[in-house]
């Protein structure tokens, strides 16, 4: 089956997969999707990982190089799959995003997604992954920390977020605490990622489909202007018509320069001023200073936004227990 066919067939199917849970002891596959890796730092995350109870697993390919990426299309797709396909793999990991996941889309076999669902984590450029497994399989995926990044930073990883959303042991109360938008209350199956990623998917097979969602959008280094683009190209794309609620994420390195006249809520809120749904800013989740927040794409979630208060709350659990 053809990657496109696979979206036309599944996606009309509606259900939500559930990975299984992940547990210590476990092991957890790396894969390289995108941008090239650096050893050490994957040497680094993989050491936390094991102080978190987890095996790590990679094959040595991972640190091919072609131009800037992590070797070619063929490579990257295929240690995707294997590590989807092998049975003693729990969960998988992306080292890095970048750029190149893109690239990946006409290759990858959905089938063997629908065959072997397992936690998928990633953010940045493997945006594009997240949304096209969840689309196209019903699969819940996770925008949240990666190998060679958040896992090999100081405080790179928020653990008690990435520990509830893995292992099924998740709180129903209280939520991520962010700062108010536009005042409201809505509840939605969450969903987005990386801005740029998003725009980029429009006018492809792999468009992002956001009817009835909680809309995730986060960015890092990108100019007002730029950012003020791409929610316009969502907007007049229709993408924004259907959200139930927006939560933007700390949008890293995206401030105007100082003496500016204006901040980059003052972008954010004229962007989608007349959607008349509830939005916030700050989860911290993607491209984040550190503590970055794991967050479950395809799963129920509330949005509560008042003039000093704003919540984000998950309402059932990601994963089969």
């Amino acid at each position: 089956m053809s990657a496109v066919a696979g979206i036309s067939q599944l996606a009309t199917a509606g259900a939500v997969v559930k990975p299984p849970a992940l547990r210590p002891g476990d092991r957890v596959g790396i894969v390289a999707p995108a941008s090239a890796v650096e050893r050490s730092r994957l040497l680094l995350g993989c050491e936390v990982l094991r102080v978190l109870g987890y095996e790590p697993v990679y094959d040595e390919s991972i640190f091919s190089t072609d131009l800037y990426f992590a070797g070619s299309a063929e490579r990257r797709a295929r240690e995707l799959e294997s590590m989807f396909a092998r049975d003693d793999i729990c969960a998988i990991i992306c080292a890095r995003g970048g750029y190149g996941c893109n690239y990946l889309l006409p290759y990858f076999n959905l089938d063997i997604i629908r065959r072997h669902p397992k936690i998928f984590v990633g953010y940045s450029d493997v945006t594009t992954l997240l949304t096209w497994f969840h689309d196209s399989t019903g699969l819940v995926t996770f925008h949240g920390p990666m190998a060679a990044k958040d896992f090999a930073a100081p405080h790179g990883v928020d653990v008690p977020s990435w520990q509830a959303k893995t292992s099924g042991e998740l709180e129903l109360q209280g939520g991520a605490l962010l700062s108010p938008g536009f005042p409201g209350l809505a509840e939605g199956k969450l969903y987005g990622g990386c801005l740029s990623m998003l725009a980029a998917s429009l006018g492809t097979p792999y468009e992002i489909r956001t009817e009835d969602t909680i809309l995730l959008i986060e960015d890092v280094a990108t100019h007002p202007y730029q950012i003020d683009r791409m929610l316009m190209q969502l907007k007049l794309a229709g993408k924004l018509a259907g959200v139930r609620g927006i939560v933007f994420g700390e949008m890293r390195d995206c401030s105007p320069p100082p003496n500016s006249g204006f901040t980059l809520p003052d972008v954010l809120r004229r962007c989608v001023a007349g959607l008349n749904v509830p939005v916030a800013f700050g989860l911290n989740s993607g491209h984040v200073g550190h503590g970055n927040m794991t967050m479950a794409i395809g799963v129920r979630v509330s949005l509560r936004v008042e003039e000093t208060y704003a919540a984000l709350s998950t309402l059932e659990v990601p994963v089969s227990v």
